[in-house]
């Protein structure tokens, strides 16, 4: 293949997923809008938990799949299927007339998601390799980095324009130039050896994790977690995915390795991979409604104070690390790295409705700019331990550890909020009507809205009181969670006893410094 048509090839697989990446950040800016009763749908907490989960729960255990699947059609074939089902999906979600609907169009966009991310990277395996590989994996990576950088900007500025399905009808056109690029430009890659189709990989890990999630999110709804339609929920999703891994254990060539996890390194990363990916993302959930609802910024200025600082720090924070290692180590750059990723979501319990703006940038900056330090150098750490002819299944396994954990966070941090805010205003409500009492209970946003349409100021000022005490409690459970992940990644990487050297020059310190762990 010559340089040209790899550069083409590279040109349009950096371009084709970006519109995917710009969705995971571009929704956030758009929870406020959906949760108003008037200008969007009338969203409650727990239908935007849905909205999220249900994207990341399909994109999380249809990737097996559809990775066996290209190995069997061609991987540009499932790509294609792929961006069409994603495009038709935004379509779907851009005039959906219900929450519910749009939960379902959002799974379907996480469908097209699972199908074109796994295809888009086998690809670039096949037409790449050596160092050649290793860079263009590395635009890939850009390309990610970018599109979660533009999504909020870009969102803002449609949703201070035109009404919310505006945020996805803009993956239209993008969907459209990126399939001529394909058909255009790349070759249909297959694998001459098609892995066998694992149902049980696919049925058993989707119904267990929506049966997780679902007990969590309930939780929120009905503010307790000692309830049967709680508990019963969350311990079959555990039983469920329990099940999961002894099947999974017994087949030959599973889709989703366990064994690997019990290296102390892959499993230890991978563990500290999904605690972050469950923090960041519940923090996230919290932030959009402080800056549009709490502090009633536009959606464009909301995108520019805490989405765009968070992204370019992100951004910033993967060559950095790939210095920092160079000159120390992993577990030093990554553990450092997740604790003060963690210590700048606690600082988010310091915030107030008067915090000055720049103070909340910087926060976001720092927060995105750890974060960065930490998802390279520990996916490159835990990949270069299994050998080559593993390394298939490890990206498998380090993918889904990353979707289960976004999609715990927004689930458990989500229901924090909703029970914390629901206990924080219930001593405000008692002197209300029913129905009133009943709308403001729901969530701040609601609140506001019924004290907008009743003339009453004063229940704006219990919601926001209510609010951002439930901000503060769950910043600081995030906090704690990404904390320990540091804790976990400090001890994975620890050099084992016969691996500690003795003091040396420092030549030879230099020389070690190089490796990974």
């Amino acid at each position: 293949m010559t340089g040209t048509r790899q550069r083409l090839i590279l040109a349009v697989l950096v371009f084709s997923p970006l519109v995917i990446w710009m969705d995971n950040t571009i929704l956030t800016i758009a929870f406020v809008r959906l949760a108003d009763p008037e200008r969007g749908l009338g969203a409650s907490p727990g239908e935007l938990q849905w909205a999220v989960g249900s994207y990341t729960l399909v994109f999380a255990t249809l990737m097996f799949t559809a990775g066996v699947i290209g190995d069997r059609v061609g991987h540009r074939t499932v790509l294609v299927a792929g961006m069409v089902v994603f495009g038709l999906a935004s379509v779907w979600g851009a005039y959906a007339s219900s929450p519910a609907e749009l939960i379902a169009a959002r799974a379907a966009m996480g469908v097209g998601s699972a199908l074109a991310v796994p295809a888009t990277m086998a690809i670039l395996t096949w037409a790449f390799t050596g160092p050649a590989r290793a860079s263009a994996f590395g635009a890939f990576s850009v390309s990610a980095g970018v599109g979660l950088a533009i999504g909020p900007v870009l969102g803002g500025a449609l949703l201070d324009r035109f009404w919310w399905g505006s945020v996805f009808l803009v993956n239209v056109p993008i969907v459209v130039v990126a399939l001529v690029a394909i058909f255009w430009v790349v070759p249909d890659f297959r694998s001459p050896r098609p892995r066998r189709l694992d149902v049980a990989g696919l049925v058993l890990p989707t119904i267990g994790l929506a049966a997780l999630a679902y007990g969590l999110i309930r939780a929120g709804q009905v503010a307790a977690w000692v309830r049967w339609d709680v508990t019963a929920p969350i311990a079959a999703g555990l039983v469920l995915l329990a099940v999961f891994v002894l099947v999974e254990l017994r087949i030959g060539h599973p889709s989703f390795d366990p064994r690997l996890l019990a290296q102390r390194v892959f499993g230890g990363g991978n563990a500290a991979l999904g605690l972050l990916f469950l923090a960041m993302t519940g923090s996230t959930f919290f932030a959009a409604f402080y800056l549009q609802g709490a502090r009633d910024y536009s959606p464009l200025a909301a995108g520019l104070a805490g989405g765009l600082p968070a992204a370019l720090g992100v951004m910033l924070g993967a060559p950095l690390a790939t210095r920092l290692v160079a000159r120390s180590s992993v577990r030093r750059v990554a553990a450092t790295g997740l604790a003060v990723s963690g210590l700048a979501m606690g600082g988010w319990s310091l915030v107030g409705l008067h915090t000055p703006l720049v103070w909340i940038e910087a926060l976001s900056f720092v927060q995105g700019l750890a974060i960065g330090t930490v998802i390279a150098p520990v996916s490159t750490a835990v990949m270069s331990v299994l050998p080559l002819e593993r390394a298939g299944a490890g990206s498998a396994v380090n993918n889904t550890v990353r979707q289960t954990g976004s999609l715990l966070g927004i689930a458990a941090g989500g229901t924090i909020m909703s029970i914390v805010y629901r206990r924080g205003i219930e001593s405000d409500l008692t002197a209300l009507p029913g129905q009133v009492r009943e709308q403001a209970r729901v969530s701040a946003e609601q609140a506001r809205h019924v004290a907008a349409t009743t003339n009453r100021p004063d229940l704006v000022e219990a919601a926001d009181r209510a609010f951002m005490h439930a901000m503060h409690v769950a910043s600081l459970w995030m906090m704690a969670i990404a904390l320990a992940g540091a804790v976990v990644l400090a001890f994975a990487f620890r050099p084992a006893r016969s691996e500690r050297p003795a003091p040396a020059s420092e030549p030879e310190r230099d020389e070690r410094a190089a490796n990974p762990v």
